[in-house]
């Protein structure tokens, strides 16, 4: 994803939208913890993680504001640590049903299945492709904003306390 200049404050002349004003994008080792997106609280976050990446970016209407998380071993390693969560600021968002058809870029929701996880009423699906191996979910916070997870294999046996536990 690449970071749009003045991204952040257009997200924030949206009240409904909890993305900083002054988020910018960045590459941060060690990682951060929990406190890495502002605005969003991660009550629950796994251990061992060595880098982050913060990532800001507006394109077709919406605005994304997220941090992955991931440990030092390889993109093809199957045991890799990798956590994604995402906010994703779009008007036209209404119901859970319309997230399989949002112009996200990464991480689409086109085959998803409905499910509940960690409380939550969720679309979900296989991570594959770019996001690699693991489980993706997705779900309507309110009207207009979207949260996304995806968490590696690794981290799947407890993406549903990460997801119950994330607060906007």
């Amino acid at each position: 994803m690449i970071a749009v200049p003045g991204t952040a404050l257009a997200a924030a002349d949206r009240p409904s939208c909890p993305i900083p004003a002054d988020a910018k994008s960045r590459t941060d080792e060690p990682a951060e913890g929990y406190k890495a997106l502002k605005g969003v609280r991660l009550h629950y976050l796994p251990k061992g993680f060595t880098h982050g990446e913060l990532v800001v970016d507006e394109h077709d209407g919406l605005t994304e504001y997220g941090y992955l998380w991931s440990d030092d071993r390889d993109d093809m390693d199957r045991k890799r640590k990798m956590l994604w969560v995402r906010v994703v600021c779009w008007p036209e968002a209404r119901t859970l049903a319309q997230l399989k058809k949002a112009p996200l870029q990464l991480g689409t929701f086109g085959h998803a299945k409905l499910a509940k996880i960690g409380g939550r009423k969720v679309l979900t699906k296989e991570g594959d492709g770019a996001l690699g191996p693991g489980r993706y979910a997705g779900w309507l916070q309110r009207e207009g904003v979207i949260v996304t997870v995806m968490a590696s294999e690794p981290l799947v046996p407890q993406l549903g306390q990460i997801i119950r536990w994330i607060k906007l």
